[in-house]
């Protein structure tokens, strides 16, 4: 069951005094048209058939292709970071600590709360990684010595620049620190800076090429 609400006071004077009017039927005058609504589909359809005979379509798609395209060969740079000033060097322990029981699907703990984890017990840092600006033409020059050193393997980390650009130049694979997310959970606030594992722990040179 559903309430309307009432009128409000003025609206039941002005109703009150309306004269009375009888209705009668007058006939059907002029033609009649039933009561539609146009189909949703067959006016988008209508809207890209206009978008395509006027171009308007086409140029759209190669408007959003251009953006597509900008975002994948020149990412937005990672914010916060400068080229080294002062070299600075550091240790991070990755060990994190369970918030809450991990159990399996029958209820039994697998791991309890509060077990401290070290990822470095179970896997290595096969690889050096070395973050840098792409746009300096230094730190470039720099990663790729690093990644030619005897020392060992190293993944090249963008935080600025043109990744595909040096893909094909260096026929190799360059990532990027998309939004910053390893700059900021590495503590690195300068660049060039090179993460290696030492033992338990990583180390963090932020140097200067």
């Amino acid at each position: 069951m559903s309430t309307r609400a009432p009128l409000p006071f003025f609206a039941l004077l002005i109703a009150a005094s309306l004269p009375i009017v009888h209705a009668e039927d007058l006939g059907v005058v002029g033609p009649t048209y039933d009561i539609a609504e146009p189909d949703l589909l067959e006016a988008i359809e209508s809207r890209l058939k206009h978008m395509e005979k006027t171009g308007e379509l086409a140029r759209k798609q190669n408007e959003h292709r251009d953006r597509v395209v900008a975002a994948v060969e020149k990412p937005a740079p990672v914010a916060g970071l400068t080229a080294t000033v002062t070299r600075r060097s550091f240790f991070i322990d990755p060990t994190w600590i369970l918030d809450r029981d991990i159990r399996n699907a029958e209820g039994v703990i697998l791991f309890a709360r509060g077990l401290r984890v070290n990822p470095l017990d179970h896997v290595s840092l096969r690889e050096r990684l070395v973050f840098f600006d792409g746009r300096d033409r230094r730190q470039v020059a720099f990663a790729r010595q690093v990644l030619a050193s005897p020392e060992g393997g190293a993944k090249p980390i963008l935080v600025a620049g043109k990744p595909l650009g040096l893909m094909r130049s260096w026929k190799r694979r360059v990532f990027y620190d998309q939004g910053g997310s390893l700059s900021r959970r590495l503590g690195i606030r300068q660049v060039p800076a090179v993460v290696s594992q030492d033992g338990k722990r990583l180390r963090v040179d932020e140097v200067r090429p």
